[in-house]
């Protein structure tokens, strides 16, 4: 199934002009007199404001920043149905002012809680129906779920997937794809949206076992999601483990007037640390066919440089295991959460001795190619990042390179799964290795009927 093909005929009936604009030129946005605040006259969708951090234990003891606030939770939901054996999602074909090459799938509902109630006037949210009253359906997944702390503010949406019988079509702009193919999509650059990845990783296995005499590591990625596997940890420990570090973790996020951020300055139209590093907030006017809206502005978050995401993943016991770090980001709501071994922008630390970049990541980028088990550069959410992206990888390892660190564990895939069943455990980097993960899984096996190809 040629998705590209269909992206790409997708992208010729829609179209998505982005020009960067001052951020005092947006329209519909102000900056508020007292604060700086940078808000929507509407006074809905979000504001970007300073964030005063105290984190005395950390590697910095305290900083301000700008970061979205964005208080409303949305809406990331996947339709499935099943032809034979075989799952269908939904996928939506969609483009948005930050993607990376346009058009990419997207979930079934993509929407902020202002977007769907329409505070823009726009068109109706298709499909919308089916995850605000799932009444009578059967739902396997409705979680909510953070997104990123380092530049969110307590954000969290619902994540959500809902089966539906076969008289559900395909509207203009979606189509149905199988399980397994949309997972193997995820090893395509840019191709596969952050909001789809988040609700995928959510998913869990779908009525197909793992094949017991497979040798692949597609095959143990399989394996070692099945309940009841042995662990390193048992899951109260690790959740004690957990509790704990949420207990004592002493970090302290207020907010700030955007005009009292030290070390940023705005200037040349857009918000900048001084050292150039980090990220910039932009403004940018958008101009859009086939979207819910004509036409937009807003402000953007726009990194510096391509970020690192990684898990070193191992075998204890016949059972893959992945080393989750407990990360404490201003912006998460529960203080803590499960993230990647690595996760950070290399070029934010080139101006350090090596004794103070992040754990790992020279063990993460120097790994032998054969232990490299997934590579691909993939986009972050482009509603509110302009042109994010990150390499996420997944090394194997046969050594534990941090034994005893009280910040990291060895968890299996089966207790990361049953830990997504709950809100605020995995941050969304850890999400989307996770559905990577399952990804490789999915691509080792045949497909289960003719419908699906």
């Amino acid at each position: 199934m040629d998705v590209r093909g269909w992206l790409e005929e997708v992208a010729g009936h829609t179209t998505m002009a982005v020009t960067r604009v001052p951020l005092e030129d947006l329209t519909g946005w102000r900056e508020d007199p007292e604060t700086g605040d940078i808000r929507h006259e509407s006074g809905r969708f979000f504001t970007v404001q300073g964030l005063d951090v105290r984190h005395p234990a950390g590697p910095v003891p305290s900083w301000t920043q700008p970061i979205i606030h964005q208080p409303e939770a949305g809406i990331l939901g996947i339709l499935l149905k099943r032809v034979g054996d075989v799952p269908y999602l939904l996928m939506q074909a969609k483009n948005e002012p930050g993607n990376v090459g346009g058009a990419q799938l997207s979930p079934t509902v993509q929407a902020t809680r202002s977007n769907y109630t329409r505070v823009h006037e726009g068109r109706a949210v298709p499909y919308l129906g089916f995850f605000r009253e799932p009444r009578g359906r059967r739902v396997l997944v409705d979680v909510r779920q953070s997104e990123q702390g380092a530049w969110f503010y307590r954000k969290r949406n619902r994540n959500m997937v809902v089966e539906v019988g076969p008289d559900v079509t395909a509207a203009e702009g979606f189509r149905w794809l199988p399980l397994r193919r949309v997972r193997e999509l995820l090893s395509v650059p840019d191709l596969v949206n952050m909001d789809a990845r988040t609700v995928l990783a959510c998913l869990p296995p779908q009525g197909d076992p793992a094949d017991g005499a497979a040798v692949g590591f597609g095959a143990l990625v399989a394996r070692s999601r099945e309940p009841g596997r042995p662990a390193a940890h048992p899951m109260g420990e690790v959740l004690s483990w957990l509790s704990g570090l949420r207990s004592t973790t002493d970090i302290q996020a207020a907010p700030l007037a955007l005009r009292r951020v030290l070390g940023w300055r705005r200037s040349d139209g857009r918000i900048s640390h001084d050292t150039g590093r980090f990220f910039h907030v932009i403004g940018v006017r958008v101009r859009a066919r086939g979207r819910e809206v004509g036409g937009w502005d807003q402000p953007m978050i726009e990194p510096v440089g391509t970020g690192v995401v990684a898990f070193l993943v191992r075998r204890i016991g016949g059972v893959l295991h992945a080393l989750a770090h407990a990360r404490a980001d201003p912006g998460y709501t529960d203080v803590v959460e499960l993230a990647p071994t690595v996760q950070c922008a290399p070029g934010n630390y080139d101006h350090l001795p090596p004794h103070a970049r992040p754990a790992l990541l020279s063990h993460v980028l120097s790994a032998p190619p054969e232990n490299v088990r997934f590579d691909t550069v993939l986009s972050e959410e482009g509603g509110r990042f302009y042109r994010a992206r990150n390499r996420y990888l997944v090394v194997e390892t046969a050594d534990d390179p941090l034994a005893g660190h009280p910040g990291f564990r060895w968890l299996a895939l089966h207790q990361l799964d049953e830990l997504l069943r709950h809100s605020y455990y995995l941050n969304v980097e850890a999400r989307t290795l996770l559905a990577c993960l399952h990804g490789l899984a999915s691509a080792e096996r045949p497909l289960l009927t003719a419908a699906a190809r």
